[in-house]
């Protein structure tokens, strides 16, 4: 009964506000600010309201929602410990064969050659590189803007 004379003294203050929106010819907003006056009155009216309250004030549901959590709790803690194990065993085997953490395989090399540049890819491919680097395409594109 309370929860219903609340929902109604809310939704009336709504729709109350609303009509001082529509007052200033703001009529977008006061249409959907009547919109949200209005679900209040309308979960009342549906009984969804009383469903909430029960919800929130037995105490035998939020011992519901406590053994919820832990089962959530469990279940994620034993999911963290096999991915610990799963990853530790994944170790062991690997120093005990040591090549396997190398493709053993590898890929097979491509049928095409590479292409080259011509220029050095890295700082260690030659002087020009390590000390004044190539700036001829830049260059190139700034005297063909005339700058």
């Amino acid at each position: 009964m309370l929860i219903s004379t609340i929902c109604a003294a809310v939704s009336a203050a709504g729709l109350g506000i609303a009509v001082l929106t529509a007052y200033r010819k703001r009529f977008l907003t006061a249409t959907r600010i009547a919109a949200y006056a209005l679900v209040p009155i309308g979960l009342v009216l549906t009984g969804i309201m009383k469903w909430i309250t029960d919800l929130v004030f037995k105490p035998g549901v939020w011992l519901g929602f406590g053994v919820l959590a832990l089962s959530a709790a469990l279940f994620a803690t034993t999911r963290a410990v096999e991915r610990r194990r799963a990853g530790q065993e994944g170790v062991r085997a690997g120093a005990v064969t040591g090549r396997d953490a190398v493709a053993p395989a590898g890929s097979a090399p491509s049928l095409t050659p590479a292409r080259t540049t011509g220029r050095p890819q890295g700082r260690a491919g030659g002087k020009k590189a390590a000390g004044g680097e190539d700036f001829s395409d830049i260059e190139a594109i700034l005297k063909k803007y005339g700058i």
